[in-house]
């Protein structure tokens, strides 16, 4: 295999930049991703915690409100909820410009494709006021310190997250024969949701060696996973079901109810051989085909097996492997990659992001991911975001995505570049004869730059 700089950062990466050199080699690329992660440090986006202590500030002042119902501190009350709440929105703006600065300026791009492709795998959105700003800091918090990690430490990490925990329901689970599940019978009982997703999704497969009695065994033993009342994990032994669970063959607990029980059972899913499977179809199917070559994934699995789900292992087998390097750009990109690749290649500085109002991140480079087809941080379920290249090739994604091209960039770089120096910056060698001409027939400057990021070369990786 004959390492490509170019392929490298379009495939692996966020896109070419003409502020950034191209990666020198695999190795080096890996060697970034041991690293620290400079763009955390450079544009920093709230932990878990911290947005935790605003969900319950919300919570306060909205029961607040509701208690000052028609009495003479209402208007205040309202007052201050409205406020907060509208802060507490516009937060998730501010980091959708951070994270979007982060792939702008990144020399190490490969990290920031791999936080998006866990964090999917691993979704997890807020469902209730409080809890829809989290989906940036549950990344930065659940999902980000792992992805040169083991999956093991990443899965625990996401199946106790209060965001998870809450998505999915979990924190009204309880055994029914618990303590708790006794005492109080409005209880909603035992809920299935974080155990069918955790086979089903985060490690086994949909088809992979489970049955519908190994789904309520996991259940049973996450009973006691909750959420409290300051919006953090918890584990409660009331409400865990008494006595031994026993999921594929494997039997948990027995005595007094503890969380590392729990843990011991994601350990050894996280280790199970169609978890190496699953896990190394869906990097290939990401990272180079919708029909991958089935080679590229035994190579990826048999490596997870070895490393024990060691990732940065895994991650080399992926950059090893011919398959990997094939010249044709076969995946699509979905909208936030289009835009932030974009973004990259037109070098957008950091001071015109920071001089952006939250309103108006949200107009230029939130919003319109919605008609692309990608509400961005609420995917249609916890599968996530599809990865088959014509959910983001409809008529309607596309005509949307050339909406964008043709108006945004001249908002964001003032002046615009050159249109054919902008060419071989955003797209390096794949800049082909209909691109250059593109480039050279357009009337104005904004339109050749428009065509040159809606030109198929430009829209895959």
């Amino acid at each position: 295999m004959q390492f490509d700089g170019d392929l490298a950062e379009i495939r692996f990466g966020a896109g070419l930049s003409p502020l950034q050199p191209r990666p020198a080699s695999a190795e080096q690329m890996l060697t970034r991703l041991q690293g620290a992660d400079e763009m955390a440090q450079r544009f920093p986006v709230s932990s878990l915690e911290d947005a935790a202590a605003g969900v319950r500030e919300f919570r306060r002042l909205s029961k607040d409100r509701k208690r000052q119902e028609g009495q003479r501190g209402y208007e205040a009350a309202d007052k201050a909820f409205k406020s907060y709440r509208r802060a507490h929105n516009l937060a998730r703006f501010g980091w959708h410009g951070q994270r979007l600065l982060r792939h702008i300026h990144a020399r190490d791009g490969f990290r920031e494709r791999l936080a998006l492709f866990w964090a999917d795998h691993f979704t997890a959105q807020g469902k209730s006021p409080a809890m829809r700003v989290l989906a940036a800091p549950y990344a930065e918090s659940v999902i980000r310190p792992h992805v040169a990690g083991r999956f093991e430490d990443m899965l625990i990490a996401a199946a106790t997250s209060p965001l998870m925990l809450h998505y999915l329901d979990q924190n009204r689970s309880a055994g029914p024969g618990s303590r708790v599940a006794k005492r109080r019978k409005r209880l909603s009982g035992l809920n299935e949701n974080l155990a069918r997703e955790v086979l089903e999704l985060h490690t086994l497969g949909a088809g992979g060696p489970y049955s519908q009695a190994d789904v309520r065994q996991l259940a049973e033993l996450f009973t006691g996973l909750t959420v409290s009342r300051e919006a953090a994990f918890i584990y409660r032994p009331g409400m865990a079901e008494p006595g031994a669970e026993t999921v594929l063959g494997e039997s948990y607990g027995g005595g007094k109810a503890e969380l590392e029980q729990v843990l011991s059972a994601l350990r050894d899913l996280a280790r199970h051989p169609a978890t190496a499977q699953h896990i190394a179809w869906k990097l290939a199917v990401h990272f180079t085909s919708d029909t991958p070559e089935p080679a590229l994934i035994s190579h990826l699995s048999a490596r997870y097996q070895e490393s024990g789900g060691a990732l940065l292992p895994v991650y080399a087998a992926l950059l090893e492997h011919p398959a990997a390097w094939e010249t044709d750009l076969r995946n699509v990109k979905p909208p936030f990659d289009f835009v932030a690749s974009a973004c990259r290649a037109l070098a957008v500085p950091e001071t015109r992001i920071a001089a952006l109002r939250p309103g108006q991140i949200n107009r230029l480079l939130l919003a319109p991911l919605t008609p692309m087809g990608q509400r961005w941080e609420f995917s249609g379920g916890p599968d996530g975001w599809p990865e088959e290249d014509g959910t983001w090739i409809t008529p309607q994604a596309l005509a949307a995505r050339l909406r964008w091209a043709m108006a945004v960039p001249r908002r964001l770089a003032q002046p615009l570049p050159d249109p054919r120096v902008f060419a071989s910056a955003a797209l390096g060698r794949f800049a082909n004869e209909r691109v250059q001409f593109a480039a050279g027939a357009a009337e104005t400057q904004a339109e050749a730059v428009g065509l040159i990021l809606s030109s198929p070369a430009f829209q895959r990786r």
